[in-house]
């Protein structure tokens, strides 16, 4: 079986969020312990499997695994799939995914992949107990995600959030005891950029996601209610780091961005 991966919300290899992308012919998916087990194996954040859909108002159906679970959204390894699929000539311009999500579309123009994702409404909350200690940083403000279940904290200026050293064990001991998927931590930029974020998941199996598209879909909630405006360019600074392109349009978020494959193989087992 083909795999690649692809390294997502980035224009140059080696940087952005990398996701393994298996595309499947039509018919029953393999075994979940058997895409699980893939997951596991390539040790990205996701691993997107897809197939050509059945599903009435979707092309093609699209499945996410974390080195540990399956998840329900995730951005990079939608703009990755489709970035794939665009190299296969199976779709050109438009395509709509059927996800544990729903249907998530993604549409492409000049090389850059737009996804158009449900926003996910922030509302405050009492910081969790503990959770100064685990990121060892006091937050200005900490929100509720909604049904995303992660918690975003944010903090005075980017350089807080650069310099953030997560305890990940009491991190997840926190987020496993409020079931929350994980926790953001986003802050203004200092320059060319609206904002910076963090996210870190090890719940997931994943202690920080290099830049995750679907946290983006609060941080979008966030940040144009704050700064006023539905157009923003967000920067995730881990030591990868990627750029985001986000629109807030209602309901909806449109998050854009570039993709690169830099493997392409085969499965042999």
């Amino acid at each position: 079986m083909r795999i690649r991966v692809v390294d997502a919300f980035t224009e140059r290899a080696f940087a952005g969020n990398p996701a393994g992308v298996c595309v499947l012919g039509a018919g029953d998916w393999p075994d979940d312990s058997w895409m699980q087990s893939v997951a596991k194996e390539m040790q990205h954040a996701e691993t997107a499997f897809t197939r050509p859909s059945a599903t009435p108002g979707a092309d093609w159906d699209l499945r996410w695994f974390t080195p540990a679970i399956e998840v329900d959204m995730c951005g990079h390894a939608t703009l990755a799939t489709t970035h794939a699929l665009i190299a296969d000539g199976l779709v050109t311009d438009h395509v709509r995914f059927s996800t544990r999500s729903g249907i998530l579309s993604a549409s492409a123009d000049a090389g850059r992949i737009t996804l158009d994702f449900p926003i996910s409404p922030v509302a405050p909350i009492d910081v969790p107990d503990g959770l100064v200690e685990a990121l060892g940083v006091k937050p200005d403000e900490v929100y509720g995600t909604g049904p995303l279940t992660d918690v975003l904290v944010v903090l005075s200026d980017e350089d807080a959030v650069r310099a953030v050293s997560p305890d990940l064990v009491r991190l997840e001991a926190i987020n496993r005891r409020d079931r929350n998927r994980g926790t953001i931590v986003t802050a203004p930029a200092d320059a060319e950029y609206d904002f910076v974020s963090r996210f870190f998941a090890p719940v997931a199996g994943i202690p920080e996601d290099p830049v995750c598209g679907s946290a983006h879909t609060a941080l979008a909630s966030y940040w144009s209610e704050r700064l006023g405006r539905s157009d923003l360019v967000g920067h995730q600074v881990s030591a990868r780091g990627g750029v985001l392109q986000v629109t807030a349009a209602g309901d909806r978020v449109h998050l854009g961005g570039s993709a690169v494959t830099v493997l392409d193989g085969e499965l042999l087992v």
